[in-house]
């Protein structure tokens, strides 16, 4: 069952789409009626969507969905009686997924959530991806440099230094990064 959190500063708003979204199997994990609030609460909760209104007190919907959105807590799907171009704006620069325009329909809700959820699963499949792929560029750039100290020091061809590398690696059960940076420590400490 997705959790999520509801944003809205008016009571009587908030009831209904906690209503529509538990009719429609979602279960509504905590109620804001500010920005702050909204914040704090899904910090804390770590609910897997936000659904907030833009215009609410002390922080609006836009500004608590940007700090959402960089500390990677959850997807924002604002619901706004305003559409205006500027808000959209707003909204699109501060990472929102999805943007309803009040008086919503419940059978508008379901889907928005869904499309809200895909997307945030795919900005954060593509955070990981570029996370691993410069971990495995910053491992074989100290490979390679491991790689040049054992050719210098021992008279290695390149292949054979690698296979060193890889047997070191293998026999202590250390990444070969782990071994490529020991043996450049090694080295900078017999230059001092």
């Amino acid at each position: 069952m997705k959790r999520i959190i509801i944003a809205e500063d008016e009571a009587l708003v908030r009831l209904d789409l906690k209503e529509s979204l538990e009719s429609l199997g979602y279960l509504v994990v905590g109620e804001a009626r500010d920005g702050v609030s909204a914040v704090n609460m899904a910090r804390e909760l770590r609910p897997d969507v936000v659904v907030m209104d833009i215009k609410m007190p002390q922080m609006d919907g836009i500004e608590a969905a940007r700090i959402l959105t960089q500390e990677k807590i959850a997807p924002v799907l604002l619901i706004t009686a305003y559409g205006q171009q500027e808000l959209v704006e707003r909204a699109k620069s501060a990472g929102v997924v999805g943007y309803l325009i009040k008086p919503w329909k419940e059978m508008d809700l379901a889907p928005a959530i869904e499309v809200a959820l895909a997307r945030f699963g795919e900005f954060r499949a593509l955070e990981t991806e570029v996370q691993d792929l410069e971990m495995a560029l910053e491992t074989r750039k100290l490979v390679d440099r491991a790689k040049g100290i054992l050719m210098d020091t021992q008279g290695l061809t390149e292949a054979v230094a690698f296979r060193k590398i890889q047997k070191m690696s293998m026999n202590t059960r250390k990444s070969m990064k782990e071994v490529a940076e020991a043996i450049i420590l090694a080295r900078q400490l017999e230059a001092e």
